[in-house]
């Protein structure tokens, strides 16, 4: 009886240390904005593999019939709304009145079908603006659509403005392509995936660049690889519960 007790604890022993160890898991969702400008990077771009999100700019010759193309395609499309410093016929500044910020936004959701949220083009200045953002914000939930706050200046209030009423959102973690070399957008996509390693989740943003598009057509395919999970943004904003991340705020509330 006493060798079988022994046999059966070192089984169970060998069960313990066989076992695979919990992991936590990493999500990353990648963004892709100034689209509609061109229809060979458009393509290209929706051509990714992965859900990549499609964000396009309603001041562009082909952000209707693109938004449409994304979206029969099974993309997620968003609104890459101008703000200040950009300039044009959809972009807000702090100077206009509610209604005039509220018939750019009303034109410019209908130049890009289908968007599921919005994301800032620029914006160092309007994101800002407090009052802006707020109404913004609220402006998002009654249309039920989320915000992506692309955190273009450190002195944005748009991510804590959502947060403020519970509306849907995420903020961007990592630039992919401030610096426009193939071995530069390496580097950021990396410190993506390590970000989403140590965090769990991690959003990156790039542009239609064909720099950009090169890393990302040969490396999205090595993440799953890499322990890494590229995801949808509906499921990453359910992933984040709206809560910042270390580098936005403290104790999941952005400062």
């Amino acid at each position: 009886m006493r060798a079988f007790c022994l046999a059966l604890l070192c089984l169970l022993a060998g069960a313990v240390h066989a076992a695979p160890a919990t992991t936590q898991k990493a999500y990353l969702s990648i963004i892709i904005d100034d689209l509609g400008q061109s229809p060979a990077k458009d393509s290209r771009t929706l051509a990714l593999p992965g859900p990549v999100t499609m964000a396009i700019m309603p001041d562009t010759p082909h952000a209707t019939d693109f938004a449409r193309q994304a979206h029969k395609a099974g993309r997620t499309v968003i609104l890459h709304m101008p703000m200040d410093p950009a300039t044009g016929p959809y972009a807000w500044h702090p100077d206009l009145a509610p209604t005039e910020l509220e018939r750019r936004l009303d034109a410019a959701l209908a130049k890009v079908p289908y968007a599921a949220g919005v994301n800032n083009h620029m914006g160092s200045r309007m994101t800002a603006q407090p009052e802006a953002m707020a109404w913004l914000m609220g402006e998002l939930q009654r249309r039920e659509l989320f915000f992506v706050d692309s955190r273009t200046s450190a002195a944005t209030v748009a991510a804590a403005k959502a947060q403020a009423i519970g509306l849907a959102s995420v903020s961007r973690d990592v630039f992919l392509d401030d610096v426009r070399t193939p071995e530069a957008i390496a580097g950021q996509l990396r410190l993506a995936v390590e970000l989403a390693r140590k965090q769990g989740t991690a959003v990156a943003i790039g542009h239609p660049y064909a720099q950009t598009l090169d890393v990302l057509e040969r490396e999205l395919p090595r993440l799953k690889a890499q322990g890494v999970e590229l995801i949808e943004l509906h499921q990453m904003i359910g992933e984040r519960s709206n809560r910042a991340m270390p580098a936005h705020g403290k104790g999941g509330i952005y400062r």
